[in-house]
């Protein structure tokens, strides 16, 4: 059975998302990802002009998931926004599971991808942005029902809590970080109480 042109392009990447990130990106070439999806290179070169094409969609598209799962942790579905503050940090315990994370796409694509310049660095800034945003709009939220001293300073305190996780992951090889991350966002959540 044929593949249409956007059905290839999504297997390529769901590829290349298995390659690039259990293996690094660098180290792992176009030709493989070629060989691995079952489709000609040029088939390839036709989807992605470059690697850095490639690779950059490879980061677009792990952050469409990772906003969809951070998103549907945080829904607001009637919960308080603490409850809905510290239920992302409870899905971060499952998330992070040795057989299924090795740390953040994201960071990883950052280091190995230091140019501001190129579309894969830029894309996985946006993908950190754009979580910094939504802990922002659950502490104003937060603030709206709850007093709060100032809910940037939480909303960057949380982040950098939710990032510590995933830069420690790889190196612990089990749950405990996320555990204690979820500890600290509910310290973090009193001490900010106003």
């Amino acid at each position: 059975m044929r593949r249409s042109a956007a059905e290839t392009r999504e297997h390529v990447l769901t590829v290349a998302h298995d390659l690039f990130y259990w293996h690094g990106v660098r180290a792992v070439g176009i030709d493989r990802v070629a060989r691995e999806a079952g489709v000609a290179p040029t088939t390839l070169y036709r989807l992605f002009a470059s690697k850095d094409d490639l690779v950059a969609a490879y980061v677009e598209h792990n952050g469409h998931g990772y906003q969809q799962w951070f998103t549907e942790a945080t829904r607001a579905d009637g919960r308080h926004p603490r409850e809905r503050i510290l239920a992302l940090f409870d899905a971060l315990i499952d998330q992070v599971q040795p057989d299924q994370c090795r740390g953040c796409p994201f960071l990883m694509t950052l280091a190995e991808f230091p140019d501001r310049e190129l579309p894969a660095h830029r894309n996985a800034v946006a993908v950190k942005r754009w979580v910094r945003d939504r802990f922002r709009e659950l502490t104003d939220a937060l603030a709206a029902v709850s007093p709060i001293a100032d809910p940037s300073a939480l909303a960057d305190q949380l982040t950098v809590t939710l990032e510590g996780v995933y830069a420690s992951v790889q190196a612990h090889r089990a749950d405990w970080p996320a555990r204690q991350a979820r500890a600290m966002a509910e310290l973090l959540l009193d001490a900010h109480r106003a």
